[in-house]
C-alpha cells in the first residue's frame, strides 16, 4: 500500500494528532516515515534602532529552532516506540506549502499526512490553508486530520 510516507508537522496540538494518526498508519503498512516542520520566513516591524532589530531577529530565530528541534525530537521519541523507520527534516524560511510537495516528491513519498485547521471565511483568505495548498498542489496521494 504506502512504503513512504510524509507527515507535516507544526508542533500544535492539532498537528501532533496527525504525526499520533500517521506514525500508527505507517506501523500498520510497514512504511518508512518522513517528519517535517518548515520555519516560515521572518516577518516582523522594523524596530527603531538597527541593535533592536538585530537583537529581536536572534532571539526569535533561536525561539523557533528550539521549537523545531523539540517538536522534531518529539515526533522521532514517538516514532522510535512505534517502532516505525523514520528521518526528520527541518527546512529553514520556506513556503510551508511548497516545501512539503518538494520533500514529498524529493524522497518519492506515496502520502502525505497533515493536519487541517479548519480555517474558513476571512480567517482562511488572510492566513491561507497549508493543508488546502498542499491538496490543490501536488500529485501525492494526503491524509487530512482534524
Amino acid at each position: 500500500m504506502f512504503k513512504n510516507i510524509l507527515i507535516a508537522t507544526d508542533g500544535s496540538e492539532l498537528a501532533e494528532r496527525a504525526v499520533k494518526n500517521g506514525l500508527s498508519l505507517a506501523k500498520s503498512v510497514g512504511a518508512n516515515v518522513s517528519v517535517i516542520i518548515v520555519e516560515a520566513p521572518f516577518m516582523y516591524n522594523v524596530p527603531e534602532s538597527r541593535v533592536q532589530m538585530h537583537d529581536a531577529f536572534s532571539k526569535h530565530v533561536e525561539q523557533v529552532r528550539k521549537h523545531t528541534t523539540s517538536v522534531l525530537n518529539s515526533a522521532l521519541a514517538a516514532a522510535t516506540l512505534a517502532g516505525v523507520p523514520c528521518d526528520t527534516i527541518q527546512v529553514e524560511n520556506g513556503q510551508p506549502d511548497q516545501a512539503i510537495i518538494a520533500v514529498a516528491k524529493e524522497k518519492g513519498c506515496d502520502l502525505i499526512v497533515m493536519a487541517s485547521h479548519g480555517r474558513s471565511g476571512l480567517s482562511a483568505t488572510l492566513l491561507g490553508s497549508v493543508t488546502n495548498k498542499v491538496l490543490t498542489h501536488t500529485d501525492t496521494s494526503v491524509l487530512v486530520c482534524h
